[in-house]
């Protein structure tokens, strides 16, 4: 497409229903805490508050003056778009108007997904030398870092994969940051394979941190994601970090895993959300992108250099399929190649380094288990299944004593594959790291990481009732409880943590008590985003176990920030930023410092020189024009640290979120007791049926205040609560009927008559050498549905299969990847020539669109 310059007017860069935010809207749920989101929602969304970008992008925070991870306030990030969707996904809840949601993935598609021109050479990539290895290091000073032939890397299991199934090499995946008003002058630009340098007026692609952990931001060296060699020196910027016998122009991106999940994350809850408004059909589009999405951020489950588990050497095996996959949420996923189309080459990595806040289980879940969501790749189901079982025991593996969550796990120590200090820790061959990825400041001191982890995990046990999950909030939820403080007139909620010690080695059969470890609260004050995350974490989990104390503790902290901390715009803390001092910090020998190597210049596009003794103030000179400028020049001449009130774009969604999820998980408080029951559960089917399990499915019951879960029954025992609307129930006897009944339940206590009962009977056991087939819904509508049946071999290969089942109460319309015949509500299938032959152990799946109802209890049977 063709490059878009920033001349929209910004009142027409979005919809017009996220501009009508401030006047009359279609509210679908009431409540004080409701208006209280279309209040915020309409601060973000008014044009006057300078939240979005004259493209419409979300700008990380209003202010310009502001260095954290983004080095800028005006950058963006895939963070800011992701919790863009999750504001979205609100609105849409709340007013049942989902246009918003799909024009903020269109906008993230349009600028922070690097388009065909941005990613040329893909076509050349090759799955079986994926890249070049080259060390990480642990000070600045050590780089470049020599790019080698002589480490041994692993191939990349996913690349043909994924081309096969899309028909593309290109990658699906949002770039971490970008220049949104082109303030560094790069121009690499959306659509274009060149720089168009700082005559260009939009968002721009670009890069910082790629020197080690021990790299601060300050100490960063801003480059273009599209190097042309147009600026800098005669390399561009690339021989500051990697040293090579020749350079190349060439194009590169990295993602960051925690976004692209949040984005899967708050695809799911809008499929939900509207699929039970009836309008499903509304988001489903954006919601098969999602998919898509979270089908490349597989890569974010393996290694760097595609190496198997357990390196402590470079010369460690490389990898040859999934024995290089860890199945966490890594730091990043990265991948690069040539600007020349004549020359063409490409490459892709994972990352070693597993931080805990940065993993996702609910979206792991999501992609797993949610026909809508679930990848169209063949492995990727399974893939992120082993992932979800891999994030939550890495969790329970890092939980404290006290209940906080330690850092994480590297498969490459050092960043170089080195010997771990004897008696380090380990995670399925990973060592533990206090501190994973940064350590200036400390990753695991800021409280913010414990808010989003931890939210996640919370919104996983909500919906399926995950036991596992549970008792990691169950430890959790005391500690950040006891830390969190609110009064008439202030707030305080943990800023800073200390950790010691390590936890036990993991042994999934014997997981360990962590007595070795132990965190404690280095101090306190306020940070409305976290806060909104800490309360949004509590509301998931009072929701789904009743615990009162955690609901009371999230509405208390909402209260206090909406009357303590509410301005003009949004919601913001005086903040004391310290830290600024280290705006004209030269280089000190092995420590802080912007590092340039000796001998070494080039130049910004703007004409700052990047030099040996330069400092981050001389290679941005623009902030010496910013309006607040002067506080921070004070504090340089010897005054005291600045202050500052941000309006950081993901913490006002971080507020606003959680203010509309408190009135939709406990309902607006009327001061009258509640002694209504929620409605029956209706439509209550068979979904899947194995050996020993029956999966069930039904649709959502209402509630005058609020639906918080349901009640499985199965021959009228109790046998599960859950808070979704759906449930497998396992360890079951092969050929026995089963019948069941679910009943709604809310927060008072009160709970429905129970459903219309359903029988269904499992899978006889399997005969060696036979063959096992098992039934799912994919989707279903007024009228229909899709059916999809996958049969495995058994012990011993087969030749070919035979599966009959019952369609009652529907019928047959169409099959494919198979021959079905039916003989009254029986179905019988047998193979195509070519899906016949199956390995021992192997599967395949056909699929069906029938009439009427799916299978009330389709009884699957394979020979």
């Amino acid at each position: 497409m063709a490059v878009q310059p920033a001349t929209a007017d910004p009142t027409t860069a979005q919809p017009a229903a996220a501009q009508a935010a401030a006047a009359d809207v279609s509210v679908q749920a009431a409540g004080e805490y409701t208006d209280r989101f279309l209040e915020l929602y309409a601060k973000i969304h008014d044009p006057a508050n300078g939240y979005f970008s004259p493209q419409g992008i979300p700008y990380h925070a209003v202010e310009t003056l502001m260095v954290e991870a983004p080095d800028y306030g005006h950058e963006t990030t895939s963070e800011a778009y992701s919790f863009w969707l999750w504001l979205e996904t609100s609105y849409g809840q709340v007013t049942g108007d989902w246009a918003p949601f799909n024009h903020a993935w269109d906008t993230l598609e349009e600028y922070m997904i690097p388009q065909t021109a941005n990613q040329p050479t893909n076509g050349s990539y090759n799955p079986n030398s994926p890249a070049t290895y080259a060390s990480e290091y642990n000070h600045p000073s050590q780089y470049p870092s020599q790019l080698t032939n002589s480490v041994a890397v692993g191939r990349d299991p996913l690349g043909a994969e994924l081309r096969s199934t899309y028909g593309t090499s290109e990658v699906y995946g949002m770039h971490w940051l970008a220049d949104v008003d082109n303030v560094y002058g790069f121009g690499a630009a959306p659509g274009s394979s060149s720089l168009l340098g700082p005559t260009y007026e939009g968002t721009s692609y670009i890069n910082t941190f790629q020197r080690g952990p021990q790299e601060s931001v300050w100490e960063t060296v801003p480059q273009p994601s599209i190097e042309d060699f147009s600026f800098g020196g005669p390399n561009g910027y690339l021989d500051l970090f990697t040293g090579d016998a020749a350079y190349a122009r060439q194009w590169k991106y990295t993602n960051a895993p925690d976004a692209d999940a949040r984005a899967v994350e708050a695809a799911y809850w809008a499929n939900k959300f509207a699929t039970e408004q009836g309008q499903p059909q509304a988001v489903a589009a954006t919601v098969g992108k999602a998919s898509k999405m979270g089908d490349y951020l597989r890569y974010a489950m393996f290694d760097k250099y595609f190496k198997t588990m357990g390196c402590t050497s470079p010369s460690c095996p490389a990898g040859t399929g999934r024995d290089s996959a860890h199945y966490l949420m890594s730091w990043y996923y990265a991948w690069g190649g040539s600007l020349s189309t004549s020359s063409p080459w490409a490459w892709r990595i994972g990352s070693s380094h597993a931080h805990f806040g940065y993993q996702n289980p609910m979206a792991a879940w999501a992609l797993a288990n949610d026909p809508a969501l679930e990848p169209s790749s063949p492995t990727a189901a399974a893939d992120w299944q082993e992932s979800l079982d891999r994030q939550i025991e890495f969790y329970t593996w890092l939980q404290s004593p006290q209940g906080g969550i330690a850092g994480g796990a590297t498969n490459s120590w050092d960043g170089a594959y080195g010997a771990r200090p004897a008696g380090t820790a380990t995670f399925y061959g990973m060592g533990y790291q206090v501190a994973p990825v940064y350590h200036d400041p400390p990753s695991n001191q800021w409280m913010g990481m414990q808010g989003w982890g931890m939210e996640r995990v919370a919104q996983l046990y909500h919906e399926t009732g995950d036991a596992r999950a549970k008792a990691l909030l169950d430890k959790w939820v005391p500690w950040v409880v006891d830390n969190i403080t609110v009064t008439a007139t202030s707030w305080q909620i943990p800023s800073e943590l200390t950790w010691s010690g390590q936890p036990d080695t993991w042994n999934p059969a014997n997981p360990g008590s962590n007595s070795g470890l132990s965190v404690s609260v280095r101090s306190y004050g306020q940070d409305v985003g976290v806060a909104g995350a800490l309360a949004r974490t509590l509301m998931y989990y009072a929701a789904a176990s009743g615990d009162v104390e955690a609901k009371d503790t999230a509405r208390e902290l909402l209260d206090a920030i909406w009357t303590q901390n509410s301005d003009a715009i949004g919601v913001a803390a005086n903040e004391t930023r310290g830290d600024y001092a280290r705006f004209d910090d030269e280089y000190v020998a092995g420590g802080n410092g912007l590092y340039v190597p000796s001998g070494w210049s080039g130049d910004m596009p703007n004409g700052d020189i990047v030099a040996p003794g330069a400092t981050f103030l001389d290679i941005r000179s623009f902030y010496l024009d910013d309006p607040e400028w002067s506080k921070v020049q004070a504090h340089l001449d010897g005054g005291a640290a600045p202050q500052f009130r941000y309006h950081r774009f993901w913490a006002q969604t971080a507020v606003a979120t959680a203010l509309a999820d408190y009135d939709r998980l406990f309902g607006a408080d009327t001061g009258e007791p509640d002694t209504q029951a929620p409605t029956v559960p209706t439509g209550l089917q068979v979904t899947g049926v194995t050996q020993t399990s029956v999966s069930l499915s039904w649709t959502a019951s209402t509630d005058n205040v609020a639906v918080t879960g349901y009640e499985v029954r199965r021959g009228g025992t109790l046998v599960a609560t859950v808070t979704g609307t759906s449930y497998t129930n396992t360890g079951l006897t092969p050929s026995t009927a089963y019948q069941y009944t679910v009943s709604a339940r809310d927060a008072a206590g009160n709970v429905s008559a129970a459903s219309a009962a359903v029988t269904a009977t499992t899978s006889p056991t399997t005969p060696v050498g036979s063959c096992t087939a098992t039934y799912r819904t994919v989707n279903s509508w007024s009228g229909g549905y899709q059916g999809e049946i996958t049969v495995t071999a058994g012990a011993t290969a087969i030749t070919g299969w035979t599966v009959s089942w019952n369609l009652a109460p529907g019928g047959l319309s169409q099959a494919w990847s198979a021959n079905v015949t039916t003989s009254g509500t029986t179905a019988t299938a047998t193979n195509l020539a070519w899906n016949g032959n199956l390995a021992a152990g192997a599967s395949t799946s056909f699929g069906y669109v029938g009439t009427g109802a799916p299978p009330a209890n389709p009884g699957v049977t394979c020979g």
